[in-house]
């Protein structure tokens, strides 16, 4: 028995390192370490707040190993209810959520104060890859217009928390299945027309006053460069004074003098920029560039067309993170509050995150673990 039993065990843990990639899991190790390091810069070396993120990234890890083990099989017959109860707890939000920074977009159970929109970076492309991977392929209109609609109503219902950045990668993560499953040339060229005739009404009806200033700050950010300007002119001060090798670790004036705002989060990017220069960005990026690689990779290797899509979407969503923060830290893009992907500080962020990668490495093959 005592036999039997070891050789289950090991079965299990055989079965459980095979489901792990390992150039995805070091890639994702090194890049963890990276922002651990620049966290602390941007932190002001605050131990309370390394010791909160050392936990999140404990619990991020527990979670991802345990997404790892989850059938592409057991998430398809999931993924409506995951659905579901996201888009009723995104209600709740709208209900009794509370306020923090002038939105309000968390909910508290206890001590435990959560952003249930993050739930649908997972559960929007679980429920659209499910939805079209009993379809045939490529889509005809009815099913892309259900499809739209499955990502069209969460969008909605986070944009009014108010929250662009995250309704973004949303909308983006459900996209991108959708395009995945064999969207033609032809529904690209009328989703961009769409998005060009739309784009002047969301600015004059669908914005709130700070989102349509962020805008027009995009456009001049000298305008008002102790105002509405103040972040993007920081920032790109921060960027640009690290030259080509930066000031060093620890050196960077404008966060060690607190000119550059939300240091921590959304402007980290900034942070790095200054202490290690444009040699140390080709680095960041050619070490994101790989992981989003790596994913599409694992991507192709899912057993099945739902595998597949949801692989594919939380690979190039990923991309989204990457390309919307830098966008925003340069001044290319909007500040839309979108954290750098596994370098800024957010426990909720790196969880959904680590869980991501998760799923997308245990999508290669069926397995028989948590079914």
């Amino acid at each position: 028995m005592n036999s039997k039993g070891g050789s289950s065990f090991g079965g299990y843990v055989l079965r459980w390192l095979t489901s792990i990639d390992l150039v995805m899991l070091l890639s994702l190790a090194l890049l963890i370490a990276l922002g651990s390091i620049i966290l602390f810069s941007a932190s002001g070396e605050d131990a309370r707040m390394m010791n909160n993120h050392t936990i999140h990234l404990i619990l991020a890890t527990i979670v991802m190993l345990v997404a790892t083990q989850l059938s592409s099989d057991l998430l398809k017959r999931w993924a409506f209810w995951i659905y579901i109860i996201g888009i009723v707890v995104l209600v709740l939000v709208l209900i009794q959520g509370s306020m923090g920074k002038g939105a309000q977009r968390w909910l508290e159970i206890g001590s435990l104060r959560f952003q249930p929109s993050e739930i649908m970076k997972l559960a929007v492309p679980m429920m659209v890859a499910s939805y079209l991977s009993k379809k045939s392929l490529p889509p005809r209109f009815k099913e892309i217009f259900i499809a739209t609609l499955l990502v069209a109503i969460p969008m909605l219902l986070i944009v009014k928390q108010p929250d662009l950045g995250t309704a973004l990668l949303v909308g983006s993560a459900g996209f991108f299945v959708i395009y995945f499953a064999g969207l033609s040339w032809k529904w690209l060229g009328a989703t961009l027309v769409a998005i060009i005739i739309a784009a002047p009404l969301v600015f004059y009806f669908g914005m709130h006053d700070y989102q349509r200033q962020r805008v027009l700050t995009l456009l001049d950010p000298s305008a008002d460069r102790l105002g509405s300007g103040y972040h993007i002119y920081q920032s790109t001060i921060a960027i640009g004074s690290g030259g080509f090798y930066g000031k060093g670790w620890l050196n960077g004036d404008q966060s060690r003098l607190d000119f550059l705002p939300e240091r921590h989060t959304d402007f980290i990017f900034a942070v790095f920029g200054e202490e290690f220069g444009l040699l140390g960005n080709l680095i960041l990026f050619t070490l994101y560039l790989f992981i989003i690689w790596r994913g599409l990779y694992l991507a192709m290797k899912g057993h099945d067309t739902f595998a597949r899509l949801l692989g594919g979407s939380l690979s190039l969503t990923f991309f989204i993170y990457l390309l919307v923060n830098t966008g925003m830290v340069s001044g290319i893009l909007p500040v839309v509050g979108v954290p750098l992907p596994l370098i800024s500080y957010g426990g909720t962020s790196l969880v959904t995150l680590m869980a991501a990668f998760g799923l997308l490495m245990g999508l290669r093959k069926r397995k028989r673990g948590y079914d």
